[in-house]
């Protein structure tokens, strides 16, 4: 399922290279590369993502998540102040917050991947359980 994300978000890319939205196809690819904990990949990824758009709180909460893994803990923290200043709402003020206001998360499998490596890294950054 996950794994159909990434060779169709790179051909998006491959077709539409200057598209507005091409952030967007990197964060997907980046996101697949963290489930799948694959973290220098969706580091790469995600940079790539904030690249095009810095304002975009949730490219910075994944950076974030990836780069508290990799051990990177200060950078974690940064990039999650920063998501966490962007934000519209205070999604990025808790774990439990972010449940209530991202609460889509697919099916059981891919809930327990996001609570395995983005969850934990936000964690690891610095994020609050309440």
């Amino acid at each position: 399922m996950i794994e159909e994300v990434i060779p169709l978000q790179e051909q998006f890319i491959r077709l539409s290279p200057r598209d507005p939205a091409i952030g967007f196809a990197y964060f997907l690819i980046g996101t697949v590369h963290l489930l799948q904990s694959r973290i220098d990949e969706a580091i790469a990824w995600f940079e790539r993502a904030r690249g095009t758009a810095p304002a975009a709180p949730v490219f910075r909460s994944r950076l974030a998540a990836a780069y508290a893994l990799r051990g990177e803990t200060e950078r974690a923290a940064a990039e999650l102040a920063e998501a966490q200043r962007l934000s519209s709402d205070d999604r990025y003020s808790s774990i439990a917050r972010w449940k209530v206001v991202v609460p889509h998360l697919g099916v059981p499998k891919v809930r327990e991947l996001f609570e395995r490596t983005h969850l934990a890294g936000l964690r690891k950054a610095g994020m609050p359980e309440e």
